[in-house]
């Protein structure tokens, strides 16, 4: 079995429920910094209304001054619409466009002010765009593992959508922990439930979790047969349509504390991730 960690940084997810807008400069040195250490893709920014995302409204600035030479690092920007992702498709340093689609119905309206079903239309839609283009499209199944609202949940209805969207031939999709409420055994299951069916797709865990509780989602993901996950340096972020009280972002230390216990390769340049460590307090603590 492939025991090579793969491993997406999530400056974006991290950013976009900050009180403080980050200085674009700053941003864009952050970004930098991350992208010379080596992680499979970068999600760095969003195409999404200033009005609903106002830390990320300066999203086309940033991509332009990303410097993208002589590192293997994949930018993926976040989209909420067509119009979202005809302007993220301008730019050709972009290599993926991420759709949060939602298995609950009142966060669906609450993320992207769309029901579930009208939703999928417009996934079909980016997905002829990025087609097109010959980019990818990663769609993020958010609150994957169940939700706080008492919307209908269970793995099979993650299964359902899940196979409307391989019908559409989308080849990345990403099982969301939204508000970090999974146990490691609900983790496990699903993650071993989609395993046959999606084998044909790169499946990513995006999960959400206190330090307390990393080690354990991660190797539930893990031992179910992921390989791919999302984090952030600091354990940041926390999507803001989504609760008042936000669950951090997996944190980058600890999945690579935990790889390095487990004698996993993840190609990450601990040297040059320092760089970007020293910044986190000017970033996040304003």
């Amino acid at each position: 079995m492939n025991q090579k960690l793969i491993l997406n940084e999530c400056p974006r997810d991290a950013m976009q429920g900050l009180s403080h807008f980050v200085p674009t400069e700053l941003k864009i040195r952050y970004h930098n910094a991350l992208l010379k250490a080596g992680f499979d893709r970068l999600d760095f920014g969003s195409f999404v209304s200033p009005k609903a995302i106002p830390q990320l409204r300066d999203t086309a600035e940033v991509v332009e001054s990303l410097e993208l030479e002589n590192n293997s690092s994949k930018l993926l920007a976040i989209i909420a619409n067509r119009r979202g992702a005809e302007s993220a498709l301008e730019y050709q340093q972009i290599d993926f466009l991420g759709f949060p689609l939602s298995i609950s119905e009142q966060f669906q309206h609450r993320n992207t002010n769309k029901s579930i079903e009208e939703a999928l239309n417009e996934v079909a839609e980016i997905q002829n765009l990025c087609l097109a283009k010959n980019r990818k499209l990663v769609v993020y199944l958010s609150m994957a593992f169940g939700n706080p609202y008492g919307d209908a949940y269970s793995p099979e209805l993650v299964l359902k959508y899940g196979q409307r969207l391989l019908e559409m031939n989308i080849q990345h999709l990403s099982l969301a922990d939204t508000v970090g409420m999974a146990s490691p055994a609900e983790i496990g299951s699903l993650f071993r439930a989609i395993h046959e069916p999606w084998s044909a797709v790169e499946v990513t865990a995006h999960l959400h979790a206190n330090p307390m509780h990393a080690f354990e989602k991660v190797q539930a993901a893990w031992d179910a047969g992921c390989r791919n996950f999302d984090s952030a340096l600091g354990g940041y972020g926390g999507c803001p349509m989504a609760e008042d009280e936000l669950v951090g972002n997996l944190s980058t230390e600890a999945i690579l504390q935990w790889a390095n216990e487990m004698g996993f390769k993840n190609g990450i340049n601990l040297d040059v991730l320092e760089e970007a460590r020293t910044m986190l307090p000017s970033v996040f603590l304003g």
